[in-house]
């Protein structure tokens, strides 16, 4: 036991001290792997583009929750991440232990390939392993309780890309993991490049700008596949739902579950069935998940 207290101990710590480091722009890590800065950057090149070019006229630069998705945005990938970090470690040095190492899966071997070719690899299993998961989290009720914090947007902008329950790190860190696995139990050494490529389309996707990347939106997410995706009200016989899409949109085109309406305004009225019951700040969003369905129909601590 005192094994496994101590990574914990010693992984929180060391996720808090590269946070800090992030933020101070400390000496020891390079600023093209500065993580906390890239996303200031992305965000800001992104609103700029919706300010720009605004797909929706009528709504507004600051729009509705804006500083709520804001504050999600930096708690999801830093301060959760620093309090997670130990718990993940330690599961890590569990099945370590009981002989199931990062290697034992391992179906690709990346450090024998040229560095583009090991990162678009990389790039490519890991998003199709995210839109399984994206699946999983509409599917099952269980999943769904926790994704709807995701789906409570209103109007769309780039920082809803980010907007999401703590617990689904739960669900996608193991997958994730699998799919390091997968690829010699490593990540590529660039792999930091993959990671802005991801928030970039990400946020791209959630903006409320109109662009479809032309013929390459068969194989790139884009806003306007992906805004249909938060459409409240969907065709018959498509739930739990269309355009599962992380970065890549080819996923649902070769699984059929793409759909792109004729009437592409951008007017859609977004969210779920029940949204009117759902809470409406931080606090009240990340206990609703866990409550009893007759209470968390409640607004309570709202």
């Amino acid at each position: 036991m005192k094994e496994y207290t101590e990574l914990f101990i010693n992984t929180f710590t060391g996720t808090a001290d590269w946070v800090w480091k992030l933020i101070i722009l400390h000496p020891d890590i390079p600023w093209y792997q500065n993580y906390f800065y890239a996303l200031i950057l992305i965000s800001l090149f992104v609103w700029i583009l919706e300010l720009t070019f605004p797909w929706r006229k009528q709504q507004s630069a600051f729009r509705k929750d804006f500083w709520l998705d804001g504050f999600y945005m930096f708690f999801n990938f830093f301060l959760f991440a620093i309090f997670i970090s130990g718990f993940f470690s330690m599961a890590e040095l569990f099945f370590n232990n009981m002989g199931v190492s990062m290697k034992s899966l391992a179906l690709i071997d990346l450090s024998n390939l040229p560095v583009w070719t090991g990162l678009l690899i990389f790039f490519v299993i890991n998003d199709f392993v995210q839109w399984s998961t994206h699946i999983l989290l509409h599917r099952f009720e269980i999943l769904w309780r926790f994704h709807k914090v995701h789906h409570s947007v209103e109007e769309m902008g780039f920082a809803a890309h980010l907007r999401y329950h703590w617990m689904e790190n739960l669900f996608y860190k193991p997958l994730k993991t699998l799919a390091v696995m997968i690829v010699g139990g490593f990540e590529p050494t660039d792999a930091f490049l993959i990671h802005f490529i991801s928030v970039l389309i990400g946020h791209l996707n959630h903006a409320n700008i109109r662009l479809t990347f032309g013929p390459l939106k068969y194989i790139l997410n884009n806003p306007v596949m992906h805004l249909y995706h938060h459409a409240k009200h969907l065709p018959e016989g498509q739930m739990p739902g269309v355009n599962f899409g992380i970065s890549l949109s080819v996923w649902d085109y070769i699984f059929r579950t793409n759909y792109i309406p004729q009437d592409q305004d951008g007017n859609y009225e977004l969210g779920f069935d029940d949204m009117e019951d759902f809470p409406k700040g931080f606090f009240a969003q990340l206990v609703h998940g866990f409550l009893p369905a007759a209470k968390s129909e409640e607004n309570i601590l709202d």
